[in-house]
């Protein structure tokens, strides 16, 4: 019987788990106040700080259903990283696990809102394509508008941004493994955003054994607020396809920005700039996420930096309270029968204070 995963050790999958611990740990070991200052804004003196992680989760037996919730809260928290990295059991995977199950989901109670269906090309070059998609239904009657310099796309549900020009692997045997892509070939999504709820994704290239890897966890940045389920209001997004950068306008008035600074088979890293802090018991980011079983989950553990970091060790997901920590990482140590190959988050490099970026708009 053919089999999606072939069963490292379990010292291997510990052992590459401890190696992503001891370098989040050497990430974050420093203790006194950092400034930072970039040539990206002005008057900005950001201080390296830890944050709480608050989770809010609750028990579910639906696999599609976001029953993860981890709060992030701070004072002044102006900027951060975001970072997806393949789970530590990946080299194992012959055949990955991607479709959904709704065995015990019943969303018949769910909001929907009608729209009418369209897809289209925002934007292409030879390195990155963003394509728009406006659904037939969606659970938020939210109408946010898209912008790529002078083209405008008002309603879009979706956004997905994809890397273009990704070189073959090869298999263990030596077989070529080309990216599915598009009509260019040679091409995958590496980041999404569902522009009227505020939830994104990402995820790493694949390694070069596979020719793609799953979507997991997804996560809030902005003013978050809870109707049904939480979510961001946007007003507007604009994508500036030379920096990679999505500048956001939230409906509260505030703004900020993500940016994809490195897409890799190892890793995406996502920085993001708040240009308004928000109040420190207000969430600025959360975790979204799904656990059922160990089995059944994208997320089943947690870990953090702690001294001395041999007390750094992975905390089940549902058992976690509350954190207080310079950076944390949510993940997976066994391989699960949902979304197997999806990565796991990091987030990390919080600094408080004020910024000034250099555009005004």
């Amino acid at each position: 019987m053919h089999r999606p995963f072939k069963y490292p050790t379990l010292s291997t999958a510990w052992r590459s788990l401890a190696l992503s611990i001891a370098l989040l740990a050497a990430g974050c070991a420093s203790t006194s106040p950092t400034l930072f200052t970039t040539g990206a804004t002005t008057g900005a003196n950001l201080v390296a700080t830890s944050v709480d992680f608050v989770n809010d989760s609750r028990p579910t037996r639906c696999a599609e259903e976001d029953n993860v919730y981890v709060k992030l809260t701070g004072t002044a928290i102006s900027r951060f990283r975001i970072r997806a990295e393949h789970p530590p059991y990946l080299a194992g995977i012959t055949t990955d696990l991607t479709a959904p199950d709704f065995t015990a989901c019943d969303m018949s109670n769910d909001p929907s809102f009608a729209f009418e269906p369209r897809t289209t090309v925002l934007y292409e070059d030879e390195s990155i394509r963003l394509v728009g998609h406006r659904f037939g239904s969606f659970w938020r009657p939210e109408v946010v508008d898209f912008r790529v310099g002078t083209r405008h796309e008002p309603g879009l549900h979706l956004v997905q941004l994809l890397r273009r020009g990704i070189a073959p692997g090869v298999t263990a045997n030596g077989q070529p493994v080309s990216p599915s892509g598009g009509a260019a070939g040679n091409e995958l999504e590496i980041l999404v955003v569902y522009p009227a709820d505020g939830y994104w994704r990402a995820k790493p290239l694949p390694p070069v054994f596979l020719d793609d890897t799953a979507y997991g966890s997804s996560f809030l940045i902005g003013p978050i607020a809870e109707e049904g389920r939480p979510y961001v209001a946007i007003r507007e997004i604009e994508f500036e396809p030379a920096t990679q950068t999505f500048r956001l306008q939230f409906r509260n008035g505030s703004r900020g920005t993500l940016t994809v600074t490195e897409a890799t088979r190892s890793g995406i890293d996502l920085s993001v700039t708040l240009e308004t802090p928000l109040p420190a018991d207000q969430p600025f980011a959360a975790l979204r996420s799904m656990f059922v079983t160990p089995r059944q989950a994208d997320v089943t553990v947690a870990v953090w930096p702690q001294t001395p970091p041999t007390q750094s060790a992975p905390v089940p997901i549902m058992e976690v309270k509350r954190i207080r920590a310079p950076a944390a990482r949510f993940g997976r140590i066994e391989p699960s029968s949902h979304n197997l190959s999806a990565p796991d988050m990091v987030f990390d490099r919080f600094s408080s204070g004020y910024v000034i970026t250099t555009r005004d708009r």
